[in-house]
């Protein structure tokens, strides 16, 4: 049996309850018709002009992505311009648009429990284990992990490991680069919003993307260290990730679903 786009979106809500996403975040149906077919779906980070002319070229039902096409609302739309254009193209061709953001960064297996796996990380648990709802502090999966090396080893050392493991070119580091570091705590994407939670976990380096001056000075000044491998860095292992859950879940949900990752995306930043 071939799946609908809402039959899709059960499997993600599965795999990352959208009830996890921030406040201000806006994972789930970004374009679309709920019961247009999705047996084809291709896996992005982002929803880009050339994700969406590979979803046209293979023939493509669904794109999902971890970045949303639109988070904040749009006082008009531009068939022009991004993000109208994939409106208008999704709707032309009937290619549904889904994605998974910060439900996902949060579940439990999703995008940081993967990151910190990739690092090598041990004895991983939640960096930010609450959450404040109704006014009280609840059990929450929350944003960012930490974790344990195998063996400490210097930072700069720990700095090539993780080149080497994501397949980057470079990254920027924070602390004295003969520091030991045991225990780590990571966030993919953007990690400003939990500096704090870093500080008070008795973590020795934060790793993460898209940190500011003002927060590494803090960190630096602390005596702790960070490791900033970048935004796509941090979040482009979601595309895999993404595959092979959403391949396992349907066919566990007896659907025939045909998935493909997006290979064709780069960092925005050039390093020269």
């Amino acid at each position: 049996m071939k799946p609908t786009t809402k039959d899709l979106l059960k499997l993600v809500d599965a795999i990352a309850p959208f009830g996890l996403a921030e406040a201000w975040d806006n994972s789930g149906l970004q374009v679309g018709n709920p019961d247009w077919p999705a047996g084809q779906v291709l896996v992005a980070l982002d929803v880009t002009a050339e994700a969406m002319a590979e979803a046209v070229a293979w023939g493509a039902d669904l794109v999902l992505t971890h970045h949303p096409l639109m988070i904040r609302p749009q006082n008009s739309i531009d068939f022009g311009t991004m993000p109208g254009a994939v409106v208008a193209l999704a709707a032309a061709d009937q290619i549904s648009v889904v994605s998974a953001h910060t439900n996902l960064d949060k579940a439990q297996g999703g995008l940081n429990d993967c990151f910190a796996e990739k690092l090598g990380l041990m004895d991983v648990t939640r960096l930010q284990a609450l959450s404040l709802g109704d006014g009280e502090l609840t059990p929450s999966p929350g944003l960012g992990r930490i974790g344990e090396l195998d063996q400490p080893m210097p930072l700069f050392e720990f700095a090539d490991t993780i080149k080497s493991n994501l397949g980057i070119p470079g990254l920027r580091v924070v602390g004295n680069r003969d520091c030991m570091v045991k225990k780590a705590a990571v966030c993919t994407g953007s990690g400003a919003s939990l500096v704090q939670e870093f500080l008070g976990s008795g973590a020795d380096v934060f790793i993460t993307g898209d940190m500011k001056y003002h927060e590494a000075r803090e960190i630096e000044q602390a005596g702790l260290a960070l490791i900033d491998v970048g935004h796509f860095a941090s979040e482009h292992i979601v595309v895999e990730l993404l595959v092979q859950r959403l391949v396992s879940s349907a066919e566990t949900a007896g659907f025939e679903i045909d998935v493909r990752g997006f290979d064709g995306e780069t960092d925005p930043f050039i390093m020269v």
